[in-house]
């Protein structure tokens, strides 16, 4: 019998940890297979918030936020790209030259899990920004993914174009906010059980056969 587990993945689109973090899970949860059955809700949390729309320049906002050298940079950017390519998951280092503003990204998920795309909608942005460098804050971009995931375009441009499910997307930052989530990926399991960070999948496979052992 499957052990029944729910995961939030608390998460920003312009996390490249978060979205190695996520390949990894999901082939921990492959290994595991008719063992668990589990159903992953993706979270919104903003790493940059107050980020303009027209972005900053990737190396500049480093250097600000982290104090980071350009050489520091460029080495942490070929570790995330050698741990992508583990996991199956293309970093392409130079199409994507700045970070943007992922509020209207998080909205538009929040409606897509009401669909039951959410997972899609989630790949399909990873995909988009740092596989391909496009900005995930382009109202233009998140119409065209919603549509390639099978969701409504049109009512798509209508969120954007509101303030829809904003609402709920701040209450939901403040809950991770205050429950002490201050890094991403955080993943939390059955409300109970955090796993910290881009964890490599064997990391992941153990902690959940161990949630799954105890209960």
């Amino acid at each position: 019998m499957s052990t029944p587990m729910k995961i939030d993945f608390v998460s920003d689109v312009s996390c490249p940890w978060c979205a190695i973090g996520l390949k990894a899970l999901e082939a921990a949860i492959a290994r595991l297979g008719e063992d668990v059955k589990t159903e992953i809700h993706f979270q919104p949390f903003e790493l940059n918030p107050q980020m303009p729309a027209e972005g900053q320049d990737i190396t500049e906002h480093l250097a600000e936020k982290y104090n980071a050298t350009p050489e520091q940079s460029d080495r942490t950017r070929e570790m995330i790209r050698a741990r992508g390519e583990e996991v199956g998951f293309i970093f392409a280092l130079a199409k994507r030259s700045r970070i943007y503003n992922t509020f209207d990204a998080h909205r538009l998920l929040h409606w897509a899990e009401l669909e039951g795309r959410q997972l899609a909608l989630k790949h399909a942005l990873f995909k988009a920004y740092f596989t391909d460098g496009e900005n995930p804050g382009a109202h233009a971009l998140l119409i065209r993914l919603a549509g390639e995931v099978g969701l409504d375009p049109a009512r798509a441009k209508e969120i954007l174009a509101s303030d829809a499910y904003a609402a709920e997307v701040r209450k939901q930052q403040r809950f991770y906010l205050e429950q002490g989530i201050q890094a991403v990926p955080a993943v939390i399991v059955n409300d109970r059980h955090l796993i910290q960070g881009g964890q490599p999948s064997e990391v992941f496979e153990q902690a959940l056969r161990q949630i799954a052992a105890d209960k």
